[in-house]
């Protein structure tokens, strides 16, 4: 069996890189683009960094600002009308996973019109084109969404969020510009950095992973320990560490798939519209817990290793497992994550209708231990 690795075409990293922008879009040949973002990333002047060089350069764009905190199957059809609308060719979207995930479904439908009902898209849909050209600049530190090939859509109708795959999907170009994170407020900050670290963990325990995606996920993990919680108090220098280590941890979970963290903190974004990274930082020890009665569970050692736990290399197996799971909770814990459910206004009569959500998603099959509604159940409870 081959293993796959998708990136990007072209991706560049580092303070102003978001001027390249102008570069790429002119390069491709595109007339007029379609500027996704949301509306607190206008009213507060990051996006404005963005369009600013659109305007120095002569780029011809419309602003398309119309996107939930977990967007939804409308935010995306009227995302496919304005693009319409304004005759794009193209498409920037700077933000968070939000955003990101919102202009990628816009990319798919406007190449695959058969899929304009967005709810189609959900699983991995048999889309026969590239989405159109989609160049990614995430203003959090966490989803990675700008290197993966996977977005995820809330069907409010059904109370559902819906992971869609798609190698169609991924934007051509991703500009990781950490000035861009610069204004990420304390509890934002935490929240998407434990999500990246969500991504690097799952990552590397999945029955998917290998030497190479191992090799990215270890390196994301150690650079998240060292740099999040100086990231969450505002140094320049860990977030620009931070904006790379999600990064590296996207290039990983999209090749090889996550896991039941996810799968369990999709239905609290559906339901409770929670936070994605509040959500996943809250119960990935849990999860870690669980999990540590799986194949992955040698793993556990590395984790801790690369979390800065000393002399892992004499422990046991079970050591290695709970000094892991410590290090992930207290860096948590650092930062100010919210530890149980009820805290984020989950409700205990709701556990059973999230834990058959919970199974259902996309990510249960890449959980490195068969699972069942019944075990998530117990999990949230445990969390609750």
């Amino acid at each position: 069996m081959a293993n796959r690795f998708i990136l990007n075409e072209t991706s560049y990293f580092g303070a102003g890189a978001r001027e390249n922008a102008v570069t790429e879009v002119k390069a491709r040949g595109l007339k007029k683009i379609l500027f996704v973002t949301d509306k607190v990333l206008l009213d507060c002047g990051v996006a404005t960094k963005v369009t600013q060089c659109l305007e120095e350069g002569g780029v011809a764009f419309e602003i398309y600002s119309e996107i939930k905190a977990n967007p939804t199957v409308k935010n995306v059809q009227d995302g496919v009308a304005k693009y319409k609308e304004c005759g794009a060719d193209g498409l920037i979207a700077v933000g968070g996973g939000s955003v990101m995930d919102t202009a990628k479904a816009i990319s798919i439908i406007i190449a695959n019109p058969e899929f304009a009902d967005v709810v189609s898209l959900e699983g991995v849909a048999d889309t026969k084109n590239k989405g159109v050209p989609l160049i990614a600049l995430p203003t959090t530190s966490g989803t990675a969404a700008e290197v993966t090939i996977n977005y995820v859509i809330t069907d409010e109708v059904h109370k559902k969020k819906m992971v869609c795959v798609d190698p169609h999907d991924i934007p051509v170009v991703a500009i990781v510009d950490s000035e861009l994170m610069m204004g990420m407020p304390k509890g934002l900050c935490a929240s998407t950095g434990m999500d990246a670290l969500t991504h690097a963990i799952e990552g590397y325990i999945t029955p998917g992973a290998w030497e190479l995606s191992d090799m990215v996920e270890l390196r994301a993990i150690e650079l998240i320990h060292e740099s999040l919680y100086n990231s969450v108090n505002g140094d320049p220098k860990a977030r620009e560490t931070m904006a790379l280590a999600q990064y590296i941890a996207g290039m990983g979970f999209s090749n090889v798939g996550l896991g039941i963290v996810h799968s369990m903190a999709h239905p609290l974004g559906a339901f409770y519209d929670t936070p994605h990274g509040v959500a996943n930082a809250l119960l990935l020890p849990y999860v870690l817990e669980y999990n540590a009665e799986s194949p992955a569970k040698p793993k556990y050692r590395a984790i801790a290793k690369a979390m800065g736990v000393e002399g892992t290399e004499k422990m046991t197996e079970d050591e290695a497992v709970k000094a892991a799971i410590d290090a992930v909770r207290a860096l948590s814990l650092s930062i100010d994550i919210p530890q149980k459910l009820g805290e984020i206004g989950v409700k205990e009569e709701d556990l059973q209708d999230l834990s058959v959500a919970a199974f259902n998603d996309v990510c249960t099959g890449g959980n490195p231990r068969p699972t069942s509604p019944e075990e998530i159940l117990e999990i949230y409870k445990k969390a609750f």
